[in-house]
């Protein structure tokens, strides 16, 4: 078997010790921020696992409860044990002026019975009450409002945990009923998430709901670079043949504090035998000792003589399970950090499971969506004294030669770099860009870098406190709507995320080499935008697709700076992403749109791609992508020839199918297709 472990991702923190200190209210600087804006009707908080959403909840709720005439407050969480974030919290002890409780008969999580019994009565019970806090799970909520309809909840709070599981799908439930709460207008609305992208393509909110929202962001960049403990995280992926629990050791480390989710048993990764997978993984770890009475947790001693403790959540003796269950929350071994040492798990200890020492989450096989990824990543972003260094590791099978499996293995491939490309989007700090022009100068709170800022060049300031870059890019649009302002404030990454897991997009910047970056970065973002934002004129998408592709491309650009070009994989010294940004800016003469728009968004993954694979296989890869490539499609052909009308409006010529130029060359081709599929009646 060949095994190469690539860190993709590699990013390091000042570890200033700012997200973790609380003001006098005793609120962490994103509770604080989320407090703010208490008395907004609509809030979406935005923020990473372990940022303290669940207390800002509290806070916020609290302040509506006894401030702003709101009658009662519902927490809705996606699963019965995330019920349990939401315990009662002594607030009062650090300086809040009232304390959370929640009566017992009041949280659902923990009441027997399914979400469509005896829990839909309870829910109507609460609001005949005059008790102010109920918690249940979004499909006991789901059966509620269906049963009672939303005109029961006017004057109410409806906090939604989890947001990413809403979906403006007709057939999502919850996201109808929100959709139905948001136009009666009679409902107060938190919605909170760590991951503000669904896996799939479908939007979270329609846009119209969205807009209604005040957004408070607090960055993944902001909570690592706050820490107190953890330093650098790293995330990669691993390609293995064979059965993965023969080589797991080659990534796994025994000594770090490790969450193993094994593959799911659909999936290529699978031996069909979740139970032999497990205790194959044990035999590779050491010699089975027997099992500890109070926990359940499996004793394995290995070569060197440790004890390792390991949480098996596999198990289907449900008893057996539970007990696991049961010693993994007690809240009596939170802090203690030799209480646990492997936890392997299937579907279990992904959201909201907070196990503060994890040091590593390795994942084998590909899940189903990024947002189940960027969830296990979070497992591992805890801080607790003595972790200076996390990761995350995606196992994924290397290709097979047979024609089936290599497309599958493929799609599997390019979605794990997807993962990759988009987690460094959101580990980075946040991109401001702003057009150059002779009126630009510096803003206060940031630092242009050593000699300054110089009002003859393009310039990249950063603001350290809040981990802000402000950008200047020659010949950028603005964005105009307050809509378009929002996209390029709020959701770049969520574009993002829509291009990297383009198929045509990622398969052809990995492994065409004839593509012109302009049919990425111009013809396929721009597609993706007008699709995404439908009601954008095309000037603001224009300037949405110009803010994603920056944003994606400094990114990669800096990743390549910082790492060097090392050979290994390995970062150079500074993997600040922070002075790539600002190397690439200096080493070009200026930066401009036309210049940022040339760039593969690709092309840095596949540098990786090829230390991470064999050449034998990587050639494979390439070849079974080529063979379905097509030549130009009719969409494809008429968005080149609008794109051709456009140079002829600004240079005075059409584009010439001669130039040296390739994209204006392309150009010429799509709009000499177009004209030719016209002829033919193709546009009917």
């Amino acid at each position: 078997m060949s095994a190469n472990n690539v860190p993709s991702v590699s990013v390091s923190y000042a570890r200033n010790g700012n997200s973790t200190k609380a003001n006098a209210l005793g609120m962490r600087p994103m509770q604080e921020r989320a407090y703010g804006r208490r008395g907004e009707q609509y809030l979406l908080i935005k923020s990473p696992p372990a940022s303290g959403k669940s207390r800002a909840l509290m806070f916020i709720a609290l302040d509506k409860l006894h401030n702003q005439r709101i009658k009662q407050a519902i927490i809705v969480v996606p699963e019965k044990t995330i019920g349990a974030s939401f315990n009662d919290e002594p607030l009062t002890k650090f300086g809040f002026w009232a304390d959370w409780t929640v009566q017992p008969k009041w949280n659902l999580c923990n009441a027997p019975g399914d979400d469509n019994g005896g829990k839909v009565k309870s829910v109507a019970a609460f609001l005949d009450s005059d008790d102010k806090i109920l918690v249940c799970t979004h499909a006991t909520f789901r059966f509620a409002v269906d049963q009672y309809g939303v005109e029961r909840l006017d004057d109410r709070l409806i906090a939604v945990d989890e947001f990413h599981h809403v979906s403006a799908d007709p057939n999502s439930k919850l996201g109808q009923h929100l959709g139905q709460l948001i136009a009666r207008e009679r409902t107060h609305i938190v919605a909170m998430t760590g991951s503000y992208f669904r896996g799939d393509a479908m939007p979270v909110l329609s846009p119209q709901d969205e807009a209604k929202f005040d957004t408070v962001t607090y960055t993944y960049y902001e909570q690592l670079n706050g820490y107190e403990y953890l330093k650098q995280l790293d995330i990669g992926y691993f390609f293995y043949s064979g059965p993965y629990s023969d080589d797991i050791l080659k990534v796994l480390d025994p000594s770090e504090k490790t969450i193993i989710h094994i593959p799911s048993v659909n999936s290529r990764e699978s031996t069909k035998d979740k139970i032999r997978e497990v205790e194959h993984v044990i035999e590779e770890l050491g010699a089975w000792q027997g099992t500890d009475p109070a926990t359940g947790f499996q004793l394995v001693k290995t070569p060197d003589g440790r004890v390792l403790r390991i949480a098996d959540l596999v198990d289907d003796d449900s008893t057996r399970r539970d007990r696991v269950s049961a010693a993994l929350k007690d809240p009596a071994q939170k802090n203690n950090r030799d209480h646990v040492d492997i936890i392997i798990a299937l579907g279990m200890a992904k959201e909201g499971f907070d196990w503060i020492w994890c040091e590593h989450a390795l994942t084998v096989g590909y899940r189903s969506s990024l947002t189940e990824i960027v969830q296990i990543i979070g497992r591992a972003t805890r801080d607790a004294p003595g972790k200076t260094r996390a990761r995350f590791t995606n196992l994924i099978a290397e290709p097979d030669a047979s024609e089936e499996a290599v497309t599958e293995a493929v799609n599997d491939t390019l979605k794990a770099i997807a993962a990759s490309l988009l987690m460094e989007q959101v580990l980075a700090p946040r991109f401001n860009f702003t057009p150059k022009n002779p009126n630009s100068g510096p803003i206060e709170g940031f630092d242009y870098g050593d000699g300054g800022y110089d009002p003859k060049k393009t310039n990249v300031g950063f603001n350290e406190e809040t981990g802000q870059f402000q950008i200047e890019i020659k010949g950028l649009a603005e964005p105009k709507s307050k809509e378009a302002t929002r996209i390029c404030q709020e959701d770049l990454n969520e574009v993002i995320a829509a291009f990297v897991q383009d198929k045509t997009a990622i398969e052809r910047g990995l492994f065409d080499e004839e593509l012109v970056p302009e049919e990425l970065t111009q013809v396929r973002m721009g597609k993706i935008i007008k699709d995404k934002y439908p009601d954008l004129d095309e000037e603001d998408q224009e300037a949405v697709r110009q803010h994603a592709v920056a944003a994606l491309n400094l990114t990669q650009q800096a990743k390549q700076i910082a790492l060097g070009g090392s050979t290994n994989g390995e970062p150079s010294a500074n993997t600040a992403l922070i002075d790539g940004v600002r190397r690439f800016a200096m080493d070009v003469r200026e930066l401009d749109i036309d210049l940022i728009d040339r760039i593969n968004p690709f092309g840095e993954a596949y540098a990786i791609l090829a230390k991470a694979m064999s050449e034998d296989r990587l050639k494979q890869v390439a070849a079974a992508i080529a063979a379905k490539r097509t030549s130009l499609t009719l969409e494809e052909a008429k968005d080149l020839a609008v794109r051709a009308v456009k140079f002829k409006k600004e240079r005075g010529r059409l584009p010439s199918i001669s130039s040296a130029d390739a994209w204006e060359k392309r150009m010429a081709e799509g709009a000499a297709a177009f004209v030719r599929f016209k002829d033919e009646g193709r546009y009917e």
